[in-house]
């Protein structure tokens, strides 16, 4: 019996599964973030090595756990420079006496990668197909058959993250000023951001988001707003939605066009936040990629990341 570790690590949290090779799912522990491009090497193994813990303490195999493989998804992890940082982050964990583990890792069967990928593997339950990630930021990835991969997007707040809820956010407060302005249409956009953030007026907008504090994900957060006015039937609300959809639709493309064909027969899984809202955004989208690609199908995902992240460990024990 063969047991490994995936990993999901983020920004807010990570999540650790334990699991055999039947794929049972032993244990399962979470811990906070682990994005050590924001918090420090030494904060996100902390994290790993809680999360860790959390996940075996409940299914420990006769006092510990042999480990045979790894994964660890991290978000941010992409260059040569960031593997070599958890290549030796890894080393740490194994050398770590706290642990209620043997290790019985080979470098073959440690795999590290970004948190795109896990989160299509967990999404499909398979290492093949696109994940279409819209949450805080966005990004879309795919990975064809031959294991060859694309991206596109996922280049944060300044430079990209198109149909991101950041990007909704930003651009229902321009339209909601640029409307009390009289430079675009009427929109309920002027009251409904009032009304969220308890405004005596539109001005005072800026005294909310210029705050230190408000930072990426606290306006990536106002997204509903817009979402619940375009489901309201408010025009420039929907524009602002089927805008974020048609960027989304366009990046997915671009990777079908890429490392798939037209008649590709292949699943997308779309993850995030953004997917979860009352205008049909969901639909939107899966209606534009069917019509583009027929043999397209979107589905919401299967599994959690940290799920994938322990099924492409476990490939690495089947070699």
């Amino acid at each position: 019996m063969s047991y490994v570790l995936g990993i999901d690590g983020g920004g807010s949290k990570t999540v650790c599964i334990l699991m055999d090779d039947l794929h049972q799912v032993l244990g399962r522990g979470e811990a906070g973030p682990s994005n050590y491009q924001s918090i420090g090497i030494e904060a996100t193994l902390q994290s790993i090595q809680s999360a860790i813990q959390n996940a075996v303490k409940i299914a420990i195999i006769t006092n510990t756990v042999k480990i045979d493989a790894i994964c660890l998804g991290l978000a941010g992890v992409g260059r040569a420079t960031d593997i070599e940082v958890v290549k030796a982050l890894v080393q740490d964990l194994q050398n770590n006496k706290y642990l209620p583990i043997n290790w019985a890792l080979q470098s073959a069967n440690i795999v590290i990668c970004n948190d795109a990928l896990i989160a299509l593997v967990g999404g499909i339950g398979q290492p093949v197909g696109i994940v279409v990630a819209a949450g805080t930021g966005s990004i879309v990835f795919g990975r064809n058959h031959q294991g060859h991969t694309k991206r596109v997007g996922g280049w944060g707040y300044i430079l990209g993250d198109e149909g991101s809820a950041y990007k909704i956010a930003i651009t229902g407060m321009n339209a909601a000023l640029k409307s009390y302005d009289g430079r675009e249409m009427p929109t309920s956009l002027v009251e409904a951001f009032k009304h969220h953030l308890n405004l005596a007026n539109i001005e005072d907008l800026i005294e909310v988001i210029y705050r230190p504090e408000c930072g990426v994900k606290q306006i990536a957060a106002l997204a509903p707003v817009i979402d619940l006015a375009a489901a309201s039937g408010d025009i420039v609300a929907n524009s602002i939605i089927d805008d974020a959809v048609k960027e989304l639709v366009q990046a997915t493309s671009t990777v079908i066009d890429t490392i798939f064909s037209y008649d590709s027969v292949l699943e997308v899984v779309t993850t995030g936040s953004v997917w979860r809202g009352k205008s049909k955004i969901h639909q939107r989208f899966a209606g534009y990629v069917i019509k583009k690609f027929p043999n397209v199908k979107v589905i919401f995902p299967r599994y959690e990341p940290a799920y994938g992240a322990s099924l492409l460990a476990l490939r690495t024990t089947q070699n």
